[in-house]
């Protein structure tokens, strides 16, 4: 057993467990902190909070009659402003938006904005660059659900001489009015949003869930959102009930994602935990996810976007989450029109979600939407409807249920066309399972170039539910399948495991290259 840092802050660091074990053990491990008790965790990644600026540490932790040790020294701090001083009361009445951004903009570098135990009523708040903002124990933010008091981002901005445009608003991969997200960062660097407290979105049928299809006055907020940010760490706090997408980074790098708890009710519309859109370099890791739709869903814009900026999301590391409950534990799509490529998925646990991996494209989405390189690597998946889906015909957008994207004969490969290359599966357990235990449907006239399978074990429920694999047209209810997969170059099947399905175990067509080992 050893321990890892991965993240510290002048008061907090978050540490990774390297174990073969995924994302938490049977029993709690104690820790100790400089030989002094601090807590006890079960999570392979777990963070501290309350430590000091500018000392040295001694982390242990004791587990199973093993004991694993890391040291490091906490940041220089060079002043705490507290949000109370500043005006804001924390009991959920007064609107403290204003005093907590008055806290923000005054901090200097190397300091942090304190928000202790309480309740603030806010709208917007906005980070700036070499911020430490910290929600403590005991603090919650509620926002707001009045739409006419959040400001709004126009969609695309033309520029004074008319060559160049700001995109600022977007809404699906498209420039679009949108609130700005509860917590909102523009142009930031160098920030961390850290702490024990709660970001409550209050949404709810009765405010930003009803009638989720209509603009009004501009698209739902984001409870995070970040726009060409660099440098952005989320670490420890818990997010519950966002009016939409929980975690949106946009034309963002370098961004870190550690041990957050995202909770939205399991019927909540459009509620996806965290979608990085046309980002670089992300690490996920420590997550805990349960919503009602997708846990985490990696985008790069409808085509026009993907055309005009050519900024695909890459280089993405998700690692050590638990994804409950939602349509898709990861989803590559459906706004994928810059492409995707170089995600990792590694030791996970996805619980009860209608799909494991879910890649969504289809016709229109461009040659630009490249999708390519995606692992997955010590996956246990139970209760999962179907554990691999890709849907080369999803049915999004007016035009989607058009002859042309729904079409299953082979059609001219133009500039509409986008592509799949290479999805590698390595040791992966799927138990419970209940429509199939994949459905890899690629483009006729694009096959996917590549599918392997490695160390691949697939048991269906005793009661299993009957469902549709895919969202595509003329696909109907199934149970109990096995490997539907049809336009594939090139499919390796290396010690591949299925059990209880009902039919064959593999159904094939259109494969030119089928290898079994």
């Amino acid at each position: 057993m050893e321990l890892k840092i991965v993240f510290k802050t002048a008061r907090s660091v978050t540490l990774e467990t390297v174990t073969e074990q995924i994302y938490e053990f049977e029993s709690p491990g104690k820790i100790l902190v400089n030989g002094n008790v601090y807590g006890e965790t079960k999570r392979v990644v777990f963070t501290l909070f309350d430590l000091k600026p500018d000392m040295d540490y001694n982390i242990s932790l004791e587990r199973s009659g093993k004991r694993a040790e890391a040291s490091f020294h906490t940041d220089y701090e060079f002043v705490t402003l507290n949000v109370k001083d500043m005006g804001a009361r924390g009991d959920g009445i007064q609107d403290d938006t204003s005093f907590i951004q008055a806290a923000v903009m005054a901090c200097p570098k190397d300091s942090r904005v304190l928000i202790p135990k309480g309740k603030y009523r806010i709208t917007s708040l906005f980070l700036k660059s070499h911020l430490r903002l910290e929600l403590a124990e005991g603090a919650e933010l509620l926002a707001d659900t009045d739409r006419y008091k959040y400001p709004r981002f126009p969609g695309m901005i033309e520029s004074y001489d008319e060559k160049e445009d700001y995109n600022l608003g977007t809404w699906e991969g498209n420039p679009l009015p949108m609130f700005a997200g509860i917590i909102t960062g523009i142009d930031v660097e160098d920030a961390v949003v850290y702490g024990s407290g709660l970001i409550n979105g209050q949404a709810s049928f009765d405010n930003w869930w009803d009638n989720v299809r209509q603009m009004k006055v501009a698209f739902r907020p984001r409870m995070v959102f970040l726009e060409r940010c660099k440098n952005v760490t989320l670490q420890g706090i818990s997010l519950k009930n966002s009016p939409a997408w929980v975690l949106h980074p946009y034309f963002s790098q370098d961004l870190k994602f550690l041990n957050l708890d995202i909770h939205n009710p399991a019927d909540s519309p459009n509620t996806d935990g965290l979608d990085p859109e046309s980002c670089k370099d992300v690490e996920i890791l420590g997550l805990h996810f349960s919503l009602g739709d997708d846990c985490i869903a990696i985008k790069s814009g409808k085509i026009y976007m993907g055309r005009r900026y050519q900024t695909p999301s890459e280089n993405i590391v998700i690692r050590q989450c638990l994804m409950e409950d939602g349509h898709g534990a990861v989803t590559v799509g459906s706004e994928v029109g810059a492409g995707v490529k170089n995600i990792r998925v590694e030791r996970c646990l996805f619980s009860n979600t209608d799909r494991g991996l879910r890649i969504k494209t289809r016709r229109g989405r461009g040659k630009d939407s490249v999708l390519s390189e995606i692992y997955f690597d010590h996956i246990h998946m139970d209760h999962v409807m179907t554990p691999f889906v890709v849907n080369s015909f999803y049915f999004c957008d007016p035009d989607g249920k058009s002859d042309y994207v729904q079409c299953r004969e082979a059609l001219p490969v133009d500039e509409r066309t986008p592509e799949i290359k290479r999805l590698y599966f390595t040791n992966i357990k799927a138990e419970n399972c209940h429509v199939a235990a994949s459905f890899l449907y690629g483009l006729p006239e694009r096959k996917i170039e590549r599918i392997e399978f490695k160390n691949v074990e697939i048991s269906f429920a005793d009661e299993a539910k009957t469902g549709a694999p895919a969202m595509l047209s003329g696909v109907g209810e199934c149970r109990k399948k096995g490997f539907l997969i049809s336009n594939v170059d090139t499919l390796i099947c290396d010690h591949v495991k299925i059990s209880g399905q009902e039919g064959e175990a593999f159904e094939l067509s259109s494969i030119n290259h089928y290898e079994v080992r």
